[in-house]
């Protein structure tokens, strides 16, 4: 079976890496259920089948889904052969909540974090193998370069931890770039108290113009207002500390109300 490039294939070929994300997972009381997105050739898959967790995949080539039907009886109706961004999350989860795991495809990682959000409430918890810099920017802290939208968003619903990088000689075939595996847990109650969709319009425009202080990236939302010239409107959006965002959400808040 050859990995194909229209799927951003790259299959583990490391038994020790593919044991130690499985392992990574910490379900605890929080889910039984399991979603793995992309399994592939199974090579993660295997070990994930080990746990006592109902096991659900999505694989959107019909190759691998033939592939794994004929070397993993075990997966029988559990393989869901469809592209995971379309998939409606809650109908095939039944509405449970559920781990997130995966290899997953570094064409479509964004917006598969992205989706983790939109269905945040199902999910307690996610352990993927991401491009090493996606990973670094996911748990990045306030400051450094590779903070920004993707950063803040998920840090506002979870806690991140980097825990490991792999080599790209432990793919085939291996990539251009460096992998890590990083895991992500739901907080007990999102940092976001009201108003998430402003909260998310706001960091998506501050990072827009990453350069630019925020007095004037937030001109469209509270043009003329004395705070601009306050000192916190003189920083630039990789200053802001995910409270710092959530602050300046309420705020403007407070002045579309009035």
């Amino acid at each position: 079976m050859k990995a194909k490039k229209s799927y951003g294939q790259h299959f583990l070929n490391s038994e020790l890496i593919a044991q130690k994300i499985a392992d990574s997972l910490r379900p605890e009381d929080a889910y039984e259920r399991l979603l793995e997105v992309g399994p592939g050739k199974g090579m993660l898959t295997k070990y994930l089948l080990e746990k006592d967790l109902d096991l659900i995949t999505v694989e959107a080539d019909q190759d691998m889904v033939f592939y794994l039907q004929k070397n993993y009886p075990r997966l029988k109706g559990r393989i869901i052969e469809a592209d995971f961004l379309k998939v409606p999350l809650d109908k095939i989860m039944e509405d449970q909540p559920f781990g997130l795991i995966g290899n997953f495809p570094y064409n479509i990682s964004s917006q598969i974090l992205f989706k983790m959000l939109q269905f945040k409430h199902l999910i307690p918890e996610m352990v993927g193998m991401f491009q090493k810099e996606v990973a670094e920017r996911v748990v990045a802290d306030p400051g450094s370069k590779t903070y920004g939208v993707i950063s803040v968003l998920v840090q506002a619903e979870y806690t991140g931890e980097y825990l490991f990088t792999v080599d790209k000689k432990k793919f085939s075939p291996p990539p251009k770039v460096q992998s890590a595996v990083i895991r992500l847990r739901r907080r007990p109650e999102s940092l976001v108290k009201k108003d998430s969709n402003l909260f998310r319009q706001i960091v998506k425009q501050s990072f827009g113009q990453r350069r630019k202080m925020l007095r004037n990236t937030m001109k469209q939302f509270i043009k003329d207002d004395p705070l601009l010239q306050t000192d916190f409107f003189r920083q630039r959006p990789e200053q802001l500390s995910v409270q710092d965002f959530i602050w300046l959400t309420e705020e403007v808040s407070k002045r579309k109300m009035n």
